[in-house]
């Protein structure tokens, strides 16, 4: 089996939860908030919990920040390939999730933005690994350039699944144009699709279009209707979710993406890895919180019952 290897950004997420979003210039007071290491993480989180071994090649800091990353990737299980910058502290998101469970972030950069090629050639890939590239460590300047060159070197062997994130608007278009033309999964959901393909009239013309720019692969995650899945050039296909009673969507995506590598690097043909993530994704919004990906029993015993 393969491990992850993710050159994403593990960051600081403040939620909180209110029932609104308040008017330009108003005030609205949250029903409860937390403070934890997310980003990046919850996909490694999710594919940990499915039985991947991980390996974290992004770029954190020193400070408050640096601190709450730092702990949580001692105890998510991760191997860490960088040392950390000692003169920056890692950044943070403000995450206002609603009562409709739709989720308005807010970011501020630190070290994660900081990640340079010279630190990417300290990863040592394997054959079978899978390397998981984000949007928002693209949309950074110096990550941008750095992950666009490096992917270049990467091995056949070894696999890209690329998530555009909801920065994709804001993504320089040849450096979206490189990064998707090396990946072998392009994983997007229904808005960032959307974007990508603005001219498609729906989702699953949408995921051909965005196929097209890749190696043949994409999803378009549709909520809790499934996953669309264009797979070599052929037809799009829905592999339907799975019913549930959703009380928190923040990081749904994240819990899907690390399942499908999981899945992935096991050997699963694409439609059944999908299928699992699609089942984490749904375990995931039942629960409040960013890093809520199931375990892999969960999973399966969701599959078993379906």
């Amino acid at each position: 089996m393969g491990r992850l290897v993710s050159v994403g950004n593990v960051i600081v997420d403040i939620v909180m939860r209110i029932d609104a979003l308040p008017e330009p210039g108003g005030d609205v007071i949250a029903a409860g908030s937390e403070i934890t290491a997310g980003g990046g993480l919850n996909t490694m989180v999710a594919a940990r919990r499915d039985g991947m071994d991980v390996v974290f090649a992004g770029q954190y800091g020193t400070g408050p920040f640096g601190d709450v990353v730092r702990r949580a990737l001692a105890d998510s299980g991760v191997t860490v390939v960088q040392p950390g910058l000692a003169d920056v502290d890692s950044g943070y998101c403000v995450a206002l999730v609603d009562a409709t469970t739709e989720r308005t972030f807010v970011t501020s950069v630190g070290a994660e933005g900081q990640l340079t090629r010279a630190d990417l050639d300290h990863v040592d890939l394997q054959d079978d690994d899978i390397v998981f590239v984000s949007g928002y460590g693209l949309a950074h300047p110096v990550n941008g350039a750095a992950i666009a060159d490096w992917l270049e070197t990467v091995p056949p062997s070894v696999r890209v699944v690329f998530d555009p994130s909801p920065l994709v608007d804001t993504l320089p278009g040849d450096l979206l144009a490189a990064v998707s033309a090396r990946s072998d999964v392009v994983s997007a959901n229904s808005r960032e699709a959307r974007l990508l393909s603005p001219t498609s009239t729906t989702l699953a013309a949408a995921t051909a279009a965005i196929a097209a720019t890749a190696r043949g692969t994409a999803l378009v995650r549709d909520g809790a209707h499934g996953c669309w899945v264009v797979e070599s050039g052929g037809a799009p296909v829905l592999v339907p979710g799975f019913p549930v009673v959703a009380v928190d969507t923040n990081g749904a995506g994240d819990a899907h993406a690390g399942v499908l590598a999981a899945a992935l690097g096991r050997g699963a043909g694409l439609p059944d890895a999908v299928r699992r993530a699609n089942a984490a994704a749904a375990l995931a919004v039942t629960r409040s919180g960013p890093a809520t990906a199931p375990t892999a029993g969960e999973t399966d015993a969701l599959l078993s019952g379906a």
